[in-house]
Parts: C-alpha cells; structure tokens; sequence
C-alpha cells in the first residue's frame, strides 16, 4: 500500500497540531498506519538545529518535505503540521509525496493571538520579522484540498479520513495534487 503526507498549514497556533493529532486518533481506530511529524517536534531535534532566516527556513522544510516522503514511501500515512508560510516549501512536499493532501487550518490572526500558549506572538512584537503572519508574509494555500476552521473543525476531520480511506483503497486513483 502506498503511503500519503497531509500537509497541516496555517499561521502558528491555529490548530495544525490539534487537528492532525485528531486525524491520527480517527485513523488509529481504523487501524490505519499513521504518524504525526510535528514541525516543532522535528526543529527541536534536528542537528545542527536549523535557526529561522530565509535560508534556514527553506533548508528546515526541506528536511520536513524529506523525511515524510521517505515515511510514505513506507506505507505510512504522515501527518504534517508545520507552518511552511512559503507555497514554495508545500509545493516542494507536493512532489515529493506520493500522494499529498494539503489542508489550510484558516484561523486568523487574532484568535491565533488569543490562544498562543508558547509565547510565540508576544515575543513577536519584540522581534519583529521572526513570526509568519507578523513581520514574515504567509502565502495562503491557492488550492487547499481541505479547508479547516481551527483545530476541532469535524467537517475537516471527516473529509481528511475519507481521503485516506479512499486513497487506500486497492487501485484508487485518488489524489489531491
């Protein structure tokens, strides 16, 4: 069986994680092989750790794109939440998937601010230029296959483990490229 990434983007704290955790237990429970690679998680014990300019950014989501590739390439479905504010590194992950759903967690600006337990936006306005969505663009996704409000988004949640369903089923076609 082929392998999947779903791609979680959207501005930092707008549920990527909470969502993507969500899709895993629903797979689990269908006894679907999955796995979550959290961009945090992943930045957190990539050596030599991978700072936030242009050029650092581009190489993190470069090794991000890789390493669930290689995942699905196993037969894994690989869940991805990590902002990738640049279309560039999605489309990247795109090409490089064997079968890729990218999905828009739309939460905005505001309500990301409200609920940011890590601190993120405060420090932020001390720094200016460090967060995607202040001080550094986020190119919204052109053609999301799967648009979430928020985290805890059941429609979403739905339409995500009806693609892998259907995705793994012998002889699918299916593909959200």
């Amino acid at each position: 069986m082929t392998g999947s990434v779903i791609w979680f983007t959207g501005l930092p704290a707008s549920g990527k994680t909470t969502l993507a955790n969500e899709v895993r237990e629903r797979l689990n429970e269908r006894g679907v092989a999955c796995c979550v690679l959290d961009g945090d998680v992943v930045r957190q014990v990539t050596a030599p750790v991978l700072g936030y300019s242009e050029q650092a950014r581009a190489a993190f989501y470069g090794v991000l794109a890789g390493l669930a590739a290689e995942l699905a390439g196993q037969g894994l479905v690989v869940l991805v939440p990590a902002t990738a504010h640049r279309r560039a590194y999605r489309e990247r992950a795109r090409r490089l998937a064997p079968a890729f759903l990218e999905v828009w967690v739309t939460t905005d600006l505001e309500e990301c601010q409200r609920r940011d337990d890590k601190g993120l936006y405060a420090a932020a306005r001390n720094k200016p230029g460090k967060l995607p969505g202040v001080g550094v663009p986020y190119e919204r996704p052109q053609s999301a296959a799967v648009a979430a409000s928020g985290g805890r988004d059941r429609e979403a949640l739905d339409a995500i483990v009806a693609w892998v369903t259907e995705s793994r089923r012998p002889g699918s076609q299916v593909d959200a490229r």
